[in-house]
């Protein structure tokens, strides 16, 4: 099984539990669609469909990746959850679904956490502050606050509520600067915004923007986690750069509607598990993602402690869709 994260560890120690044997009750018997709620070459469709190899590979069907984007995650959600619960339709879930479209889509009539049963982590990255060469003159996290306290900037993130846009105003608050939101349908246009130089800075994460920083074309500050990325080992933490008590990590699960029979979430959850191959976890790391497998027996309450947090964040902004 896989190495758990550092979040893993704190969760609880130990080998995940064995898979109860009424998991072997059910097999799936057509393809299984994965809903990813966002576009193809962002960090969820990269994600997904790493993890849906391996999972083909244990339920003995296809699973084939689904990008249903829009509304922040919120149409692709929706579609998972009004999908009949019989184990053939498993939802991509992300921090924002969870953590903070139940506050930004209140109306919407689904909630990740009450109307989803995790089957468990998949992974975790962080996000990072980078600015753009030739916009901002700063190289260190101190030198860009003072420039940002000189002059108006603007950044972008990959959308209005996101797990980027949240990061950005936390951000903010915590160094008590201002900043103009520009917002993005993802984190390809955003990367293709801060490369045609559109804005000043932007959070994006270690999946999609490791490629431009190590090509100089983007100047990265710090990570938001308060442990460096792998990919980034000389990248500082924004505690360590000065800014302490910033902590904010974006994690990845699977998920199925809760009134999903409990054979067919043990199943699931039994083939995830599975899934968690060292040959899995190097995939994860080729695409600058952490390996993250929190033990089974944790998983529901650190989903839902995890997105009480974001929504806590999310309330404090007061973000809304406009």
């Amino acid at each position: 099984m896989i190495i758990t994260s550092r979040r893993a560890a704190l969760a609880g120690a130990g080998s995940l539990l064995a898979a109860p044997a009424l998991a072997q009750s059910w097999a799936p018997s057509r393809p299984i669609r994965l809903i990813v709620t966002y576009p193809p070459g962002g960090v969820n469709d990269i994600v997904g469909r790493i993890i849906a190899d391996p999972l083909t590979h244990e339920l003995g069907q296809p699973v084939v990746v689904e990008n249903r984007a829009g509304a922040g995650g919120n149409i692709g959600t929706v579609a998972a959850a009004q999908a009949e619960a019989d184990g053939h339709t498993i939802l991509f879930g992300t921090t924002a679904l969870f953590g903070v479209n139940p506050i930004l889509y209140a109306n919407s009539g689904v909630d990740a956490v009450r109307d989803f049963t995790s089957l468990g982590t998949i992974g975790e990255v962080a996000n990072i502050l980078s600015v753009i060469p030739g916009r901002v003159e700063a190289t260190d996290l101190r030198g860009f606050i003072a420039e940002a306290r000189r002059k108006p900037l603007t950044y972008g993130s990959v959308g209005n509520g996101s797990s980027s846009h949240l990061s950005a105003t936390v951000f903010l608050r915590m160094a008590g600067i201002e900043a103009t939101h520009v917002p993005y349908r993802g984190s390809s246009p955003l990367v293709a915004a801060m490369l045609a130089k559109e804005v000043d800075f932007g959070f994006d994460t270690t999946a999609t923007s490791t490629a431009q920083i190590r090509a100089g074309s983007i100047r990265p500050l710090a990570v938001t986690t308060t442990t460096r990325a792998s990919a980034l080992p000389d990248v500082p933490t924004m505690a360590e750069a000065g800014l302490a008590g910033y902590d904010l990590g974006i994690w990845f699960n699977l998920a199925v509607p809760k009134r999903t029979p409990a054979n067919i979430v043990a199943r699931l959850t039994e083939a995830l598990e599975k899934s968690r191959t060292e040959q899995t976890a190097q995939r994860l790391r080729t695409a600058f993602v952490e390996p993250l497998a929190v033990p089974r027996a944790e998983n529901d309450s650190w989903v839902a402690a995890s997105a009480t947090r974001w929504q806590g964040i999310a309330r404090e902004a007061r973000i809304t869709l406009d």
